[in-house]
């Protein structure tokens, strides 16, 4: 009988090396928004805009992201709390080798804390606090986010065709509705029309267009309170703007452009992007030798070249991300 244990680690490999498939896209996505200077970002968004729209997005995050994420998270502490690195000691009595696999190793197990919490604070701040929100407007959807208003942003926004509001802006949207109150009154009778309509009169009723006006007006009224609840919901500090997309990709672009123009920022994705790719090719190599794929020290010599040039590859597009989306390309 296959001991349980040995399940459970195959199975946390398997769900490393998906990963290692979603660092590679994830990373080329994000390339595109600093590497293709003078574009604006084209790239980053048409493959952002693709992958929102795909159809079940959201059980495609749960059932292809977050379980994976899950099970190797998982697994992972539980490795961590029982392994012990053995390529240095503090101690004389600890026994350890200053082997570059051993080093390798050891490292493995730091970058899983580095990435643990990396992980858990990069998925709260992109996918649920900056998150763009989304209103409609006619048959046009559009999508807001805060940013740090700065003057690369006034032309930027320009040449994207962002719309830009600050907070008084937002407060004469909201005054505009609070004193058209003709069109509440409008609502009412609208409502009245729907009621009257509410029974059953038979599949068909004779067109009215006056009852058409008013409904489509009605509608029309909705939406822009929508509209206005939408800015209001976006609450402004200090120098923040709500920048106003018409595409989600377009959207997220600001929102990763507004985040590395901090310093403090550029420096934490710097070693978060580096641990990702040592702790994914890394692994990677070790999933190799684990499945047994590689076996001959002949090979595994080859594919350790291989790893670490994969790896230089996927932290150079990592990093470009970081440091060229607002430092290089969409600084203005």
């Amino acid at each position: 009988m296959v001991p349980k244990s040995f399940i459970w680690r195959r199975l946390h490999s398997l769900m490393g090396l998906w990963l290692v498939l979603f660092l590679l896209e994830h990373l080329l996505t994000n390339s595109q928004a600093a590497l293709w200077v003078g574009e604006d970002g084209r790239g980053f968004v048409k493959m952002v805009n693709s992958l929102h729209n795909l159809p079940y997005l959201q059980a495609i995050e749960l059932g292809l992201l977050a379980v994976p994420f899950a099970i190797h998270m998982f697994w992972g502490v539980r490795y961590l709390m029982t392994s012990k690195a053995n390529s240095y000691s503090t101690k004389e009595q600890n026994p350890h080798l200053n082997y570059g696999r051993n080093k390798a190793y050891t490292w493995q197990r730091i970058t899983s804390w580095i990435l643990l919490v990396g992980i858990i604070l990069h998925v709260a701040k992109f996918r649920f606090i900056e998150y763009p929100n989304s209103v409609n407007l006619g048959s046009q959807t559009f999508y807001l986010v805060n940013v740090t208003l700065d003057k690369g942003l006034y032309t930027l926004a320009d040449r994207m065709q962002v719309a830009l509001y600050d907070e008084n802006q937002i407060l004469e949207e909201q005054a505009m509705l609070e004193n058209r109150n003709a069109e509440e009154r409008v609502m009412q009778a609208a409502q009245e029309v729907k009621q009257q309509h509410s029974l059953w009169k038979g599949p068909f009723i004779e067109y009215n267009e006056q009852e058409a006006l008013l409904l489509n007006a009605t509608q029309s009224y909705k939406q822009r309170l929508n509209w206005a609840l939408a800015l209001k919901k976006q609450k402004l500090s200090g120098s923040e703007v709500v920048a106003v997309a018409k595409d989600f990709g377009t959207a997220t672009l600001l929102t990763v452009r507004d985040t590395f123009k901090s310093p403090i920022y550029v420096g934490l994705y710097t070693i978060f992007v580096l641990a990702a790719c040592f702790h994914a090719f890394n692994g990677f190599w070790t999933f190799l030798i684990t499945w047994g794929w590689v076996l001959k020290m002949a090979a595994q010599r080859f594919w350790v070249c291989v790893a670490v040039s994969m790896m230089a590859v996927v932290a150079f597009l990592g990093l470009a991300a970081v440091w060229g989306t607002y430092w290089f390309n969409l600084t203005s």
